[in-house]
This record gives structure tokens, C-alpha cells and sequence, in this order.
């Protein structure tokens, strides 16, 4: 039976709160915070009051969940215990009723990979338009720059300050999730398509990338924009993505031989295990690394056998 809380809370004022701790104490991204408020409010329509919600509203809740992707359903499963366990914090409630929820851990899905061809058709584009010296050609080609030469996640792009780009340095100084500084290296050619667009940005405003509208360009739009270069370049949207090239700047330095604890300081992971997924992509590399190498493959196997 739920216990009675300590004082009276209604499920929006609980939210909110919840919200404000998230932001306050772990830093979370003002993505995680609209994902959670939209799953709390979602269960809200569900089952009513969540602040006195006992195990067999939450059984429902699951029931209710059961077709959702498995990790939508973990996302979703996740905010309510961790809501649930701020409650019992506050004094609202004197048990957990989170254990009723489904327990799922979601398969970490495999990146969508862009071959080096793929990305040459979309720079041989980006580039032509930019010798116009179009305003907006060059926009576009610093971003797919950033994008794709320096990994940045397109909410970290579009949100670039003027004042992170320095000028006697070649790198930029990034906040990621949960407010994590780092600073991320700019290559010579993504470096040049920046000053490139320094060059006829408009004036005013705080960030690289401003609006016409106020604040900088969205991610929307930046996925807008990019879907339509990707469609003149003649290739299927469906594949691209600002996130995608992400993932080939994480996959083509796998394959060029970086470590991956640099590549997970670039990407701005917190855990190592985030950055393995791209360990699967360069299989080859690595099975002709053995070979090569390992004092049982093929190369030393030959060596062996010349010398004896």
C-alpha cells in the first residue's frame, strides 16, 4: 500500500520539480530534460496522479508501452524510477513503487556507415557551391565541415558561440551533455570553410550559426539542410543524417588507426562502451592487424619458416 506523503504535491508541481533537479544537480541536456517531461506527462494521461501511483498502475503503464521500440520503453521506464526515487527523496511518498516497471535493456544499435565515396560526392558538391561565394554555400560547407572533420553532435553545432572559435588555436571549445566542456581540434580544411563563413556571417548575435529569427539555426533546420544537399548530390536521404556523419568521422578515424580513448575524448562520451560501437566497422583492418603481426599469423608464420 502507498504510503501517505508528507505534504500534498500534484503530478505537475512534481514534475517540475524533478525537472529543476535534473538540471541543478546532473546537468542534463535540455534534450534529456524535454524527453523526460514529455514521458512523464505521457504516463500522467495514462494513469492519472503518478506522485500516488501504487505497482499495479505502473503494471499497467507497461502493458500499455508494450509495442514501443525497446528503447523508447527503457527511456520511458528510466525517467519514471528515477522520478519515483526523487519522490521518496522529497518525502512525498514512503515507498518505491519502480520495480514495477518493466526492466529492459535496449541493443545498442549499429551506426549507419557512409563510405568515403559517399562522403567525397557530398564535399565535391558543397565545395562547387561554395566557390560561388554564395553566403549560404558557405554556411553549408562549414557545417557539413563540422559535422563530418570534427564529429560535433548537430546540438553542439548549431549552438556554437562565436567566442569558442579562437583565433590563434586550432580548436574549438565545446559544451556537450550534462554542461561537459571539451575542447575538440579543427582540421585545416574544416578550419577554412569556417573563416570562410566568419568572413560574410552576419553581424550580431553570440553564435557561429545565428537564425535570421533570433538565437541560432535549429537542429531542424540543420537536418533540413542537409537532407536537401544530400538529395542534389544524388544521394538517398534516408541514409544521411547530421548524426550519420557524426558516425563516419568516428568510423574513418577508427579506420586511419586512432586509439579509441582519443576517439572517445573527441566525441565527448562519458563511458568507453559508447565509443566500442565502432569497434565492429574496421573487422577487416584489424583481422589483417593479426595476421600481420601476432606472432602466430600469417606474416610471422612466413617469417618463421624463412628463417629456419
Amino acid at each position: 500500500m502507498t504510503a501517505s506523503p508528507a505534504a500534498p504535491v500534484d503530478t505537475a508541481a512534481a514534475i517540475a520539480a524533478f525537472l529543476a533537479m535534473l538540471a541543478a544537480e546532473r546537468g542534463a541536456a535540455a534534450n534529456t530534460l524535454s524527453a523526460y517531461r514529455r514521458d512523464l506527462t505521457g504516463a500522467q494521461v495514462l494513469i492519472g496522479d503518478l506522485v500516488g501511483a501504487d505497482r499495479a498502475a505502473l503494471s499497467r503503464l507497461g502493458e500499455a508501452w508494450a509495442d514501443l521500440a525497446p528503447a523508447s520503453l527503457a527511456r520511458k521506464a528510466s525517467a519514471l524510477r528515477q522520478f519515483y526515487a526523487f519522490a521518496v527523496a522529497e518525502g512525498w511518498r514512503g515507498d518505491d513503487p519502480g520495480d514495477a516497471l518493466p526492466r529492459l535493456r535496449p541493443r545498442r544499435s549499429l551506426p549507419r556507415l557512409l563510405s568515403h565515396t559517399q562522403i567525397a560526392a557530398l564535399f565535391t558538391l558543397a565545395e562547387a557551391d561554395a566557390a560561388t561565394g554564395d553566403p549560404a554555400a558557405l554556411r553549408l560547407l562549414a557545417l557539413i565541415e563540422l559535422l563530418y572533420g570534427s564529429g560535433l553532435r548537430a546540438t553542439e553545432l548549431v549552438s556554437l558561440a562565436v567566442n569558442a572559435v579562437p583565433r590563434d588555436a586550432p580548436f574549438l571549445t565545446i559544451t556537450g551533455k550534462g554542461g561537459q566542456q571539451r575542447l575538440v581540434p579543427v582540421g585545416e580544411r574544416a578550419g577554412a570553410a569556417l573563416r570562410a563563413w566568419l568572413r560574410v556571417r552576419p553581424g550580431g548575435g553570440r553564435h557561429v550559426f545565428p537564425s535570421p529569427r533570433g538565437g541560432h539555426l535549429t537542429r531542424v533546420r540543420l537536418f533540413q539542410l542537409l537532407r536537401d544537399h544530400v538529395l542534389r548530390a544524388g544521394l538517398d536521404p534516408a541514409t544521411v543524417s547530421p548524426h550519420v556523419l557524426r558516425h563516419a568521422f568516428a568510423t574513418h578515424l577508427l579506420e586511419g588507426g586512432a586509439d579509441l580513448r582519443v576517439l572517445q575524448t573527441l566525441l565527448g562520451h562519458a563511458d568507453i562502451a559508447t565509443t566500442q560501437i565502432y569497434t565492429h566497422v574496421d573487422g577487416a583492418r584489424l583481422v589483417a592487424l593479426v595476421n600481420l603481426r601476432h606472432p602466430l599469423g600469417e606474416g610471422s608464420t612466413r617469417r618463421y619458416a624463412s628463417e629456419g
